[in-house]
Order: C-alpha cells, then sequence, then structure tokens
C-alpha cells in the first residue's frame, strides 16, 4: 500500500507541474485581439498589478456582484490557503517558526473551508439561475474538496493518524526513498482524493487559478486612445503585406 501511494503521488505530482506549465504556456501564448478591459479599469500596468492583487486575494468582482457568494467562496479559497501552508511542514524536515505558529489556525481552517464549499453547494442546489447553468462535474468537485477537508478533520479531531510516519513518508517522496504510511482509512480516503485532485487540476475548471492572471478584461491597461493595441499575429500580417505591396 505504501509503494502504491507512493507511486501514486509522484504521477500525480508531474501531472500536475507539466500539465500547469504547458497550459500558463498555452495562455501566455494566446494573443489578445482587442483592448477588453472590464471598465472602470486602471490606467498604468501599477494599477494593473494592483488590481489583480485584489482579484486574487480579496475577490473584489466577486464582492460588488453577490456578498453571500463572495463570503463562501472568499471563506473556502482563504482556508484552502491556509491549509496548504500548514502542510508544508510535512515536506520540510526542520520547521521554521512562522510554519509552527500557524499550525494551530491551520487545524481549525479546514472548519471554515468545509463550510465555505457546503455554502456554495447549496447555492448551485438552490439557486436556480447557478443550478441551470451548472454541469455534474461542477458538484462533483465541490463533493471531492468537501470529502478531503472532512477526513482532515476526522484525522485531527476523531481518528488520530501518525503524522511522524506521515512526515517521514512524505520526506521521503522527496528524496526518492520511499518509507512507509499509515494504513489508517480515513488517511488512504484523504491522499487518495489528494491525488485524485492533483491529477485531474490541469484538465478541469479549477484551472482559473491561474488563468485569472492571463485574462484580458483584467490585466490590461485602459489606454486605446493613447496607445493603439495591435495583437502579435496581426502586427506580422501587417508587416508581410507592407513587404509586397507595390512601391
Amino acid at each position: 500500500m505504501s509503494a502504491f501511494y507512493a507511486l501514486l503521488f509522484t504521477v500525480a505530482f508531474l501531472v500536475l507541474v507539466i500539465g500547469l506549465t504547458k497550459k500558463i504556456i498555452q495562455y501566455s501564448r494566446v494573443p489578445a485581439p482587442l483592448k477588453i478591459p472590464v471598465t472602470p479599469a486602471p490606467l498604468s500596468k501599477g494599477g494593473v498589478a494592483v488590481r489583480l492583487a485584489k482579484e486574487a486575494i480579496l475577490f473584489a468582482a466577486l464582492f460588488r456582484s453577490n456578498k453571500w457568494t463572495w463570503l463562501f467562496g472568499w471563506m473556502f479559497h482563504m482556508s484552502l490557503f491556509i491549509v496548504l501552508l500548514n502542510h508544508l511542514r510535512f515536506f520540510i524536515k526542520d520547521v521554521p517558526l512562522p510554519l509552527v505558529l500557524l499550525q494551530n489556525v491551520g487545524e481549525y481552517a479546514a472548519f471554515t473551508m468545509f463550510i465555505g464549499l457546503a455554502g456554495l453547494l447549496i447555492r448551485r442546489l438552490f439557486v436556480a439561475r447557478v443550478k441551470y447553468i451548472s454541469a455534474p462535474s461542477d458538484y462533483l468537485w465541490l463533493i471531492l474538496l468537501m470529502v478531503i477537508a472532512l477526513t482532515g478533520i476526522v484525522m485531527r479531531f476523531v481518528s488520530h493518524t501518525d503524522i511522524v510516519a506521515v512526515k517521514e513518508f512524505s520526506l521521503g517522496l522527496l528524496r526518492l526513498n520511499w518509507q512507509a504510511l499509515p494504513t489508517d482509512f480515513p488517511l488512504m480516503v484523504h491522499l487518495f482524493l489528494v491525488a485524485v485532485l492533483m491529477i485531474l487540476l490541469p484538465f478541469s475548471k479549477l484551472l482559473h487559478i491561474p488563468g485569472l492572471f492571463f485574462a484580458p478584461t483584467r490585466n490590461q491597461v485602459d489606454n486605446p486612445r493613447e496607445e493603439r493595441h495591435i495583437a502579435p499575429w496581426a502586427a506580422e500580417l501587417d508587416a508581410e503585406k507592407n513587404k509586397v505591396q507595390p512601391k
């Protein structure tokens, strides 16, 4: 079982890294044919950076759109961020003080993560206009994340697992020196679903994580009068036409 999970996470990590890298490269190469920032938009690149930071951290546009959706969405994403930071201690031999101090907060962040996901699931089930546009995968992703959070809570507060052995297993993955993994049922379910999440993420709607930073409606400066916007492929076509035009 330990070898199976070690192999599973090795494959999952490679798929995640290669898949995300490929998608980010693809996003970076897609030309934006028009100047289409959502107004009111910033007039400088510094303003664009601030705008993207507000969207990534505070979900500013969602806050203006729907306060309840913003509350549950922001609660889930920020809790997930804290949980991921807290899990770094399993991959670092000498845990730095900031992660040690974060440990207690990280343990309870799983609860707010679960509550946020539950709110988003209820929204999809009972808000008619959201239910109408929801695909089966939208529900499955929420349920998958909820089970991951729930099994994490069970391991911490109900059926305690050997976290020292789990850390040895995690460090062994980094060193390519596989170690024994505890066979607790909640841990097995938790790790298996995390691996599934890692493998499917580069091919799913969860690509909005890096996609936000490549959205032309968000990352463009609102200066169509000051500077003409020409997509790279259009500039190449113009250059080719100018070469063949008779003098």
